[in-house]
């Protein structure tokens, strides 16, 4: 199996069918050796029937949070790479081949930049758009030299090796934050494309607050910082130290 798309699930019955259906038509189109896998979190409003009903592996992860479900998915999912998408229709999936492009040339992560692709109206909390990801994006390229302008893209490749090696543990909206760390702590190749984002197709409002998973990002940002200087310092002092 050459690539897994993995989309994190929780009552999403109103767009699932439509992301699942534009995957499946990159597949067949691109004549990829691929596999749609939807990571459910306990979804109550018929979003598993759907899944079963159409080209898609259903696979369930009891622990919540955006991070579980994601990592749930992609440690059963069968692909050399692996790309992950929102199943809220919000990204455009057409770029899954740019990134796998990126991939089979030597990158280990490839993320999708929404700044540089470009953001439909409403599609993006004005509060998201010009102050709060550029803010936490701005602090990780300044604390861990990462070359990424839009951390928490949730349109994003890696290698099944790279994802194994980085040893993400989070279970909430941190885990985008969390994987590009670990990477730029691991020396991984990091690059990013352009996409766009769209408006979501759902009636609810989404999972994300903007409050708390904020301060849980910048909280994982300058945790890892420390975590990180220390054991540096520690490596200069000697095994003794």
């Amino acid at each position: 199996m050459l690539l897994s798309i993995v989309m994190p699930c929780l009552n999403e019955a109103e767009t699932l069918a439509k992301c699942i259906g534009e995957a499946t038509e990159v597949i067949q189109s691109h004549g990829l050796l691929a596999e749609i896998v939807i990571a459910d979190n306990g979804s109550d409003d018929g979003s598993q029937s759907i899944v079963r009903s159409l080209d898609a592996r259903l696979v369930n992860v009891s622990k919540r949070g955006y991070g579980s479900a994601l990592r749930g998915g992609i440690l059963a999912s069968k692909g050399q790479y692996v790309i992950t998408a929102d199943s809220d229709a919000s990204y455009n999936l057409s770029d899954v081949p740019a990134i796998l492009h990126q991939l089979e040339a030597g990158y280990d992560l490839v993320l999708g930049n929404r700044f540089l692709g470009g953001i439909a109206d409403g599609a993006m909390p004005w509060s998201h758009r010009y102050i709060g990801n550029p803010l936490l994006s701005g602090i990780g390229r300044l604390l861990f030299d990462a070359p990424i302008g839009d951390f928490h893209c949730g349109l994003r490749g890696f290698s099944r090796h790279a994802f194994d090696r980085m040893q993400l543990q989070t279970c909430g909206m941190e885990f985008a934050s969390e994987m590009v760390v670990n990477a730029s702590l691991l020396r991984m190749k990091i690059t990013e494309i352009p996409t766009t984002l769209m408006p979501d197709g759902r009636s609810r409002p989404p999972h994300l607050h903007s409050f708390r998973d904020g301060l849980r990002h910048l909280r994982l940002l300058l945790g890892c910082a420390w975590t990180a200087r220390y054991q540096l310092q520690s490596s200069y002092r000697g095994p003794e130290a």
